[in-house]
């Protein structure tokens, strides 16, 4: 089942961001390709009022947060639920005493490396899983407090329908990418609790003992990587914050409720689509957390990059075409590159 679900996450990644790469290649003949996904992925300001068809509100995007909020608390809940009970942390033994089990007859020759190096790195990838779950987590709680109260999204603001059912999945798989080598053993291990608990009854169950300290312990030992990622994480999601609540604002400055003016602050001095680049750098730090060992999250990084270039390229040709005195020093999403 891991591999199963493994190969259809990365698959639909792939599937993903090779039309946007495609789209995104500076040639005539794909044109007509480019302005098809166009329409697909047009909303709000860059979309026109004309276009009706195959719509909804633009203030759906508070779905794919809530969606969001549950489907991870869920992931995050159970996998954490999973590491305490299945993988405890313990204290790793010392290599004096593994030495001497060996030389007294009391291990295997080949037990040290199953005992030492077998049992650590599976505690190690599923505390890993646990944290990063975690930091998205963070991101998705923040993101659907801003939908709710910081965004004030117009009346005549729509998305296409093709958008809406994307966003919908991408929050549904991108949880799940994080911790996709786990979950058929985590939910595995949901399935037994839930099938005890019928059959035994709440009475007959046995008490479930809990101790913070043992829940938390175990991040305290999380290798130096994983500690830089989420660096970086927290970088994205501060500039990400400000820039959001910068183009909150600027609803609130409007003349009228239709009106559109030049952000101003934090990144936006640099790129047209600030919010975007501290996306990117959001997932990257998820993926320098994770250790980078899965092909699943290189393949959800790679697909958040075409998508968030492809759509911040055509965000700033809108803002050349609103504003005759839009600053001419500012690139789409990447400083110095595009």
């Amino acid at each position: 089942m891991e591999s199963w679900l493994a190969g259809l996450l990365r698959a639909a990644w792939v599937a993903g961001t090779l039309p946007l790469i495609i789209a995104s290649l500076p040639s005539s003949r794909l044109n007509s390709f480019h302005g098809a996904l166009l329409g697909f992925a047009k909303r709000g300001k860059i979309m026109q009022s004309s276009s009706q068809k195959l719509t909804v509100p633009q203030r759906f995007f508070c779905h794919f947060y809530v969606v969001a909020v549950v489907w991870t608390t869920l992931l995050l809940l159970t996998l954490w639920a999973y590491a305490y009970k299945m993988a405890p942390s313990v204290s790793e033994p010392s290599l004096y005493s593994t030495i001497a089990s060996h030389l007294t007859g009391g291990s295997h020759m080949f037990s040290f490396h199953k005992s030492r190096l077998t049992p650590l790195q599976h505690r190690h990838r599923v505390w890993s899983s646990v944290f990063v779950l975690l930091l998205m987590e963070i991101q998705v709680v923040r993101r659907l407090i801003e939908t709710i109260y910081t965004f004030k999204y117009s009346p005549s603001a729509r998305m296409h329908i093709f958008g809406y059912l994307s966003g919908l999945f991408f929050y549904t798989a991108a949880p799940l990418s994080l911790c996709c080598t786990l979950v058929p053993e985590v939910f595995g291990f949901a399935a037994d609790l839930v099938a005890e608990f019928i059959v035994k009854g709440k009475r007959q169950m046995p008490a479930f003992e809990f101790e913070l300290w043992e829940s938390v312990n175990p991040f305290l030992k999380l290798r130096w990587f994983q500690w830089i990622g989420a660096a970086i994480f927290l970088w994205g999601w501060m500039h990400q914050r400000c820039c959001h609540a910068i183009l909150g604002s600027l609803r609130e400055h409007a003349e009228q409720i239709d009106d559109y003016v030049i952000p101003h602050g934090d990144w936006f001095e640099i790129v047209s689509c600030p919010h975007y680049l501290a996306e990117i750098v959001i997932y990257a730090g998820l993926l320098v957390a994770s250790g980078g060992t899965d092909i699943t999250i290189w393949l959800l990084f790679a697909f958040v990059v075409a998508n968030l270039v492809f759509a911040a390229a055509e965000t700033q040709r809108w803002y050349i075409r609103k504003f005759d005195n839009y600053p001419s020093n500012r690139y789409a999403i990447i400083p110095c590159v595009y």
